[in-house]
Order: C-alpha cells, then structure tokens, then sequence
C-alpha cells in the first residue's frame, strides 16, 4: 500500500481513540509490529488557537513513523489552517476524522456528523488537500443510519477531492461500537476507487485480519482489539505467513509488558501524571488475573508506581 512515500505491504495501522493512543500506548503497539499509527484525533479549531493540550496529543517521535495527525472539525477554513499547523509539526501525513460518533462532535456537524452534509465534506477535504504538501487521508463510516449508507457516494467522492487513502469503519454513525462491522461493504467500495482502501471495525483475530484483506483491503485498521491485545499485530503477521496462529502471551508477559506501559507512560508525563493517566489500561491487561476486578480496584487508588509494580510482581508470583 503506498500513501505518499509510505510504500508497505497489507500493512496494519493503530487506529486513533481518543484517551487511548497516546505515546506511551503507540510506541507499545509500534514494538509489537504496528507498521503506521495515528495520533489521537485532535480539533483543528484547538489546534489553530495553541491550545496547549491540543499540542500534546500531536507531539510524536522519530521511532513513531510512519504516523499521521489526525484533525477533526466542520469549517473548511478552520481544518485548512489546522492542517498547515498539523504539517509544520512533520507527521508523515494527515488523516481527516468523518467517523467519530459521539453525540457532541456530531451535533456540531464534525466528525461523522460529515455523513449528513456530503457538500461540506467535500469542501473540508478539498481544503486540507490544498493546505498541505503532505498526503491527505480519510477515514469515515458506511453512513449515517441503515438507511442512509453513502460510503460508494463518499468514497468516490474523496478520491476526486485528492485523498490519498480511504480507511472506513464498517459501521454507520447510529451504530457507534453496536452491532457486528458489515465487510461486505468493503469489496463494493473497493471496485469504485483506485487509492488504498483500509478496513477498520470488529477486527480482533488474525482471521478477522485475513478475512478483511481478501475483501480487496489494501491494509488494515485495528482499534479496540488492540487495547487487551497489543500483540495482535504480530499474531496477524505471523498467520499471515505462515497459516497458523501464535501462542497468547502468558500472564507473566502480559503483566511485564503492562509494567513497561506505564513506563512510558510516566517518562512521558511524569510520575502524577503518567500513573494516574494508565489507570484505563488496567483492565485490558489484567482481564486473565486472578481477582481482577478487586486488584484493579486497589491499583486505582495507587499514585505511586514503585508500589504498582510491587503489587503487579506479586501477583505473578502468585499465579506462577
């Protein structure tokens, strides 16, 4: 699949969740065979503004690459600035949001709220794509609701626009995380456009993975199924080459790579700061732990990560 000077095979990219794509969690992702991440999705109307935050969540490293930045909002002039300010930070490329679900982005017409205003999205990617010397990306939904699928209009209509990839969510807005992602969508829109075409939603085993290549994906997008399971990347390559499937990590490998997490987590954001934002990853890696439930109540209220990984080590011991 080639965006730009991103030249990689059947690659498989780290989708962007808000709260969850963090550095710390894509550098994780990247060591365990993530080939291209995503920044958390970031408001272009904060970006143009200095907002201090917004900042943070598009700060990446050189081990990052190849990574893109991706903006959301509803004003094409707003998202054209936003994108020369995405650009000067030096992402590989940038990704437009027309997916996000959430009822406050919608209800400002932003992120999948696109859905409902084709006119608009075509202006906001026509914008980005002149803004910028840098490969310009979509990802979005089917459509709005069942009865208001566009993805064929959409899809057609991005490339025309300039995108360089469409990566889509194979749900529709009122669908959020509900319901099963319909593949069959994917081989329709792939007979309407040359550029790459990524596959995104209810990708959580390697024969999910394979199943959505053969659907005539160029690569693939995995969100939620990387948070309990990092190592996803590397098991989906591995059957790709060879048909059959990794091992699980074991519990001890699943503890120790949580501890080297929050590691990352604080070298990025001090100690306050780092182990009080890990606090959502607990149960992603802890789900096998032996009373998971109350060892993640009593990690919760842990500040100090000397006494986290104290009480971590003990339960391998424990389960050993």
């Amino acid at each position: 699949m080639k965006i730009g000077k991103i030249d990689i095979k059947r690659p498989i990219s780290l989708a962007p969740m808000e709260d969850i794509s963090d550095t710390s969690f894509r550098l994780i992702c990247k060591r365990l065979g993530a080939d291209i991440l995503y920044t958390e999705f970031t408001s272009c109307e904060a970006l143009i503004r200095n907002a201090k935050t917004a900042f943070h969540k598009i700060s990446i490293r050189d081990e990052e690459r190849p990574i893109a930045i991706q903006i959301f909002g509803s004003n094409p002039e707003s998202m054209r600035e936003a994108a020369k300010v995405a650009e000067s930070v030096g992402p590989d490329f940038i990704d437009i949001n027309a997916g996000c679900w959430v009822r406050n982005l919608v209800n400002r017409g932003e992120g999948a709220g696109l859905l409902k205003d084709l006119k608009n999205f075509e202006k906001i990617v026509k914008a980005v794509v002149k803004a910028t010397s840098l490969p310009v990306t979509v990802k979005t939904r089917l459509g709005w609701d069942a009865e208001n699928i566009v993805i064929l209009e959409v899809a057609k209509m991005v490339e025309a626009a300039g995108a360089k990839a469409l990566t889509v969510h194979c749900r529709t807005r009122t669908q959020g995380y509900k319901g099963v992602a319909d593949w069959s969508w994917l081989p329709k829109i792939r007979k309407v456009i040359k550029i790459p075409l990524i596959g995104n939603g209810d990708i959580v085993t390697p024969a999910d993975a394979k199943q959505v290549f053969d659907s005539g994906c160029d690569g693939i997008m995995i969100g939620r199924g990387a948070i309990s399971n990092p190592w996803i990347f590397q098991q989906i390559k591995y059957f790709l080459d060879s048909g059959e499937y990794l091992p699980d990590a074991t519990f001890k490998e699943r503890i120790e790579l949580c501890l080297k997490h929050l590691k990352f987590s604080i070298d990025f954001k001090g100690e306050r700061r780092g182990v009080y934002d890990f606090k959502k990853y607990y149960a992603g890696y802890l789900r096998e732990a032996p009373g998971s439930k109350r060892l993640r109540a009593e990690l919760m209220q842990m500040k100090d990560s000397k006494k986290v990984e104290e009480r971590l080590r003990s339960v391998i011991s424990i389960r050993i």
